[in-house]
């Protein structure tokens, strides 16, 4: 008797599908939120939580194509709404200077809430008053503030060297106080002598002073501790100071490559320039 097998029918057996759903955003070239101009703004995630003891440095920055700030009448616009901003309840500007198409600011702050609103009076009030002045209307600046916290007396020093010499950083200021800044009301430089103003620098009354005055300890005290600043400090640190005394050197050899041409095109026999007999004694002036 043969055998027959038996054929047993096996189910198939489902098997998971992969499924493929197109990829949207992530990290990858170009992705993100597009900036208004050339290049980005600050950033808009969520501020971190602000202290009323740690000052603060902020900066706002203009529309392009507007004029240039660093005149006496948009100066005198600034100092105005300054005087007006710094008398917030909890807010307070303690130290400024403006560049040509941006404001750097110390201040004080009970909260993040009022850092907000201080500086949105503050904007409100240069705003109007600039478009006032210029005989415009629209918008004045390119994006919301930026503003960093300084915790430490190296951070405030650093932060006050880079605002009141900020004109040094950009090349614009050579010696002496920046006269379209608080520098010419503070009172903590160093014994240095002070260069004479230019004619179309505004004038400082002594008596009307724009800024409030400090009221935490890293801005009254903490930040003396780590030396006065000097009016011929470049801010920016060790590299900044690298550039300058490289532009300084790049000045000397220029005048001293003058003199060695004045010195062979000079006629023989004839009497020497002052400037190349000086030369010659080994001074390269």
């Amino acid at each position: 008797m043969t055998l027959r097998k038996s054929r047993v029918r096996r189910e198939p057996v489902a098997e998971q599908q992969l499924l493929e759903f197109p990829q949207h955003g992530g990290a990858r070239r170009g992705a993100g939120r597009k900036p208004k101009g050339q290049v980005a703004g600050p950033s808009h995630a969520a501020r971190p939580s602000i202290s009323e003891r740690h000052p603060l440095l902020v900066t706002q920055r203009l529309c392009s194509d507007l004029p240039n700030l660093r005149r006496a009448a948009e100066f005198d616009v600034l100092c105005g709404a300054i005087a007006d901003a710094s008398r917030r309840d909890g807010f307070r500007i303690t130290h400024f200077s403006v560049q040509s198409n941006h404001v750097h600011y110390v201040c004080e702050a009970r909260d993040a809430a009022t850092l907000t609103r201080g500086m949105q009076s503050l904007g409100v009030m240069i705003a109007r008053r600039l478009n006032r002045l210029w005989r415009r209307a629209g918008q004045v600046f390119a994006d919301r503030f930026h503003a960093r916290a300084l915790e430490t007396p190296a951070e405030v020093r650093h932060a006050l060297a880079y605002v009141l010499n900020n004109a040094r950083k950009h090349g614009v200021l050579c010696d002496g106080v920046d006269p379209f800044s608080s520098g010419p009301w503070f009172d903590g430089w160093n014994a240095e002598p002070v260069s004479t103003q230019a004619r179309d620098e505004p004038t400082c009354d002594p008596r009307a002073i724009p800024t409030a005055a400090a009221q935490t300890w890293l801005l009254r005290i903490g930040w003396r501790r780590k030396g006065l600043l000097g009016r011929r400090e470049t801010p920016g640190g060790q590299a900044a100071r690298r550039g300058q005394d490289r532009a300084d050197q790049r000045l000397v050899d220029s005048i001293q490559r003058s003199l060695r041409d004045a010195a062979r095109t000079s006629a023989p026999g004839r009497s020497r320039p002052a400037a190349v007999r000086m030369h010659a004694l080994g001074s390269p002036w």
